[in-house]
């Protein structure tokens, strides 16, 4: 923990802290610092430079940190959405030679998990939604490097392994990628399909989210507004982004009366639609790929990053 520490003192003028190690998520470590003397919390979480998929992760901190900042400033977002503490050098991160960090306060709640949410919880979940959908271009902060642009990056390399029946891969991995060979190529030519169109088409665009799931959902234990977090994949794109988590939820109808009581006007883009919903699923396996490629695992993190691949992989059709 001393490189942790050090950077407290170094960045953020911490001394004296307590630090436990909770329970991270997909893209980062996650750590509780607690000043000895004030008993103030804070939540520290660390982008390890090793991980392969970290300069995905961190690439945009400068560019998405300042409208979630203007977002929780300016909208009805206030006390909604988790927002960097600055440094003492007026930076939303640093960095060491070991990771990337971002220092919050902390939250003391829980992610919603595998709980179903409450019906007040959809309805919070909703207007966060909604609130984010009715902010655009016309912000006055930089979103320029936010904007969608429907390419693919990672299909390529996808492809490429796919392409050679995964001759080169581990054994581990080539078994359970195997009988999935055909299925994944034609949703890679899917997704590439639908992404040459949407290029060409003009579609209007909000702020959007992109990774609302239960696990980027907490409730604060001190009131009683649900919060969403991890706003890495920040953009400003078509709203099927983030829609594509509820479609399938049994609160969709009730989520869309609250969502349209904001847009009124609004009409799901099946397009769209898909081209998420496909380009989704195709990420989420290459991400576990790439870790098992890439990233240094302990043994039993490699069977637990098997069997995530595994689940995903399961629910291709």
């Amino acid at each position: 923990m001393n490189k942790f520490t050090t950077i407290l003192s170094m960045y953020y003028g911490l001394e004296q802290v307590e630090i436990f190690r909770q329970k991270g998520g997909w893209a980062a470590l996650a750590y509780k610092v607690t000043v000895t003397e004030s008993r103030r919390s804070y939540f520290l979480k660390v982008y390890e430079k090793a991980r392969a998929s970290t300069p995905k992760w961190t690439a945009r901190i400068d560019q998405y940190v300042p409208v979630i900042s203007w977002l929780e400033r300016s909208t009805g977002l206030r006390g909604k959405i988790p927002v960097p503490i600055m440094t003492t050098h007026g930076h939303y991160r640093c960095e060491d030679d070991y990771g990337i960090y971002l220092l919050y306060d902390y939250i003391d709640g829980e992610t919603i998990g595998d709980n179903p949410l409450t019906r007040e919880q959809i309805c919070q979940l909703s207007a966060i939604v909604a609130e984010l959908h009715g902010c655009g271009k016309e912000i006055p902060v930089q979103t320029g490097n936010l904007e969608e642009n429907f390419e693919l990056p990672f299909t390529s390399s996808l492809k490429d392994i796919l392409t050679t029946k995964g001759i080169d891969l581990p054994g581990d991995l080539k078994d359970l990628l195997g009988p999935y060979l055909a299925a994944l190529n034609r949703m890679i030519f899917h997704a590439d399909e639908l992404s040459a169109k949407l290029q060409r088409s003009t579609l209007p665009l909000a702020l959007c989210h992109t990774d609302i799931h239960p696990w980027n959902m907490m409730q604060p234990r001190s009131h009683p507004q649900l919060m969403l977090i991890d706003w890495e994949g920040l953009k400003l794109a078509p709203v099927e982004a983030d829609l594509m988590f509820v479609v399938d939820q049994p609160y969709f109808d009730e989520f869309m009366q609250i969502y349209r009581q904001f847009h009124p006007d609004f009409r799901l883009n099946g397009k769209t639609l898909l081209f998420y919903q496909i380009s989704r699923k195709l990420e989420d396996v290459w991400e576990f790929v790439e870790q098992l490629l890439f990233d240094r695992q302990s043994p039993s993190e490699r069977t637990s990053t098997l069997q995530s691949l595994e689940k995903e992989l399961l629910e291709i059709k």
